[in-house]
């Protein structure tokens, strides 16, 4: 009973300095636009509160189901080739000696460059900012795949062989896999926040006429600074939120075993 008291007390000490510190921030950002005065330099908070309760409805309802799909569309397709490309390169060296070249070529390339491509390829269309959020997504998850499976070490696969396991999918699914999950996980995680980063340009050169980044870049070309400050920090709290909800699920569902080597 004490442990716990004493862990929740700490959680609460730890909420109630995060809390002080943003309140923080937002006493020194109102202050810096009082001084200032100017809403097209730095707009107010209070301003951007009014901007995101005259726009919560169109934000919700209109601007957060399209940026979702292009973020959906990009994620879903990093998954598909990252996993098992990076799972085959870490497990077998003929393929790993065979792909890491043009991995390690393509990676390094900006997603935002891939933009005249993506509209060649898929048009004006939820694909083409899918597709720029697949290439900021995909090399984390493959790298991290990869790292995970390479680093497996060898006694576990021979015990695995003792036991039965001699097919290489067996020791793949029982052995490989489980020992890479924490691997795999903080490389989809990274992949999610700069998906996340990667939808405000994927968004601007206009696939809709919807969307959280293709609204920022709107408001600029109305010098509606307000509203651009306010999507930006929408764009901020759903990026927090996915990633607390990622880490919850995987954290304290799938990696739960994993408490005991922290503790």
């Amino acid at each position: 009973m004490k442990r716990r008291a004493s862990r929740a007390a700490n959680v609460l000490r730890d909420q109630g300095i995060s809390a002080l510190s943003i309140f923080g921030l937002i006493a020194v950002w109102q202050l810096a636009a009082y001084l200032i005065n100017d809403q097209l330099t730095l707009p107010s908070f209070f301003q951007v509160v009014a901007a995101f309760f005259d726009n919560w409805w169109q934000i919700f309802s209109e601007d957060l189901p399209v940026s979702a799909l292009h973020f959906a569309i990009g994620m879903a397709g990093g998954l598909l080739i990252a996993l098992p490309v990076g799972m085959t390169m870490g497990w077998f060296k003929f393929l790993d000696r065979t792909l890491d070249p043009i991995v390690e070529i393509l990676r390094p390339i900006p997603p935002l460059a891939w933009i005249p491509f993506a509209i060649i390829w898929f048009g004006i269309t939820n694909l083409a900012a899918g597709f720029i959020i697949f290439i900021g997504a995909v090399f984390p998850i493959l790298i991290n795949t990869y790292v995970g499976f390479k680093s497996l070490p060898r006694v576990y696969v021979e015990s695995a062989k003792v036991l039965g396991a001699t097919k290489d999918i067996d020791l793949i699914r029982y052995v490989a896999l489980p020992y890479a999950l924490p691997s795999i996980a903080a490389g989809i995680r990274i992949a999610m926040g700069i998906a996340w980063m990667c939808l405000v340009a994927a968004e601007m050169f206009g696939v809709s006429k919807n969307g959280l980044g293709f609204k920022i870049w709107d408001s600029y070309g109305h010098y509606r600074m307000d509203e651009v400050f306010m999507y930006m920090i929408v764009l901020g709290l759903l990026g927090l939120a996915i990633d607390r909800t990622f880490r919850y699920v995987v954290e304290e569902r799938m990696l739960k075993w994993r408490a005991g080597l922290t503790q």
